[in-house]
């Protein structure tokens, strides 16, 4: 895996690596060498799989993480591709030329955490959420029990417990009433 990261660091500059397993591998590359990167991966160093791609929200950065997981069958390693790209107007360059069902991860990411992939097939049709108006619920400023308390309705009856006073009374109120029992050694 060494030799790989030395030729891919070849030809771009590397901004992190990381050995994870024996099978399971990160590369970092900056936004505007993605392409190029997964494609060299795909059609020279045969990562011929795309797993899955994911994003997770960096708040306090202002950046999303976009992650590729890209499979090698002959040498069965993972090689995660990470990219940071920045959250406001968040826009990556699609992969679905690479990847025929890259369009529907994209699509995912575009629904659920306002990700933008021009050109890919079907990004903006709902994927999960139908009429949905309101922010990407996946983003973490998005406030779920705000948005749940003005949405659905407060059922009678409903009451909010401690789960340790709960779990004292409903599971264990006879343990602490029973005797204890003693171990010989004490």
């Amino acid at each position: 895996m060494e030799q790989l990261v030395k030729r891919i660091n070849g030809m771009i500059h590397l901004k992190a690596y990381n050995r994870q397993r024996d099978d399971l591998f990160f590369i970092t590359v900056e936004k505007s060498q993605l392409e190029l990167v997964l494609s060299h991966l795909k059609n020279n160093e045969g990562f011929t799989h795309l797993a899955f791609l994911q994003a997770v929200d960096f708040l306090e950065d202002s950046k999303f993480q976009l992650t590729y997981m890209l499979y090698n069958y002959d040498i069965r390693v993972n090689l995660g591709v990470k990219v940071l790209i920045a959250r406001d107007k968040a826009e990556m360059t699609s992969i679905h030329k690479l990847w025929a069902h890259a369009w529907q991860y994209q699509r995912e990411l575009h629904e659920l955490f306002g990700i933008n992939f021009p050109g890919s097939p079907r990004v903006e049709e709902s994927f999960v959420l139908e009429g949905w108006e309101e922010m990407p619920p996946m983003r973490r400023d998005f406030d779920t029990k705000e948005y749940s308390e003005r949405t659905f309705y407060q059922r009678p009856g409903r009451s909010t417990n401690d789960p340790k006073e709960y779990m004292k009374e409903k599971m264990y109120k006879n343990y602490a009433a029973s005797p204890r029992i003693r171990r010989d050694d004490e």
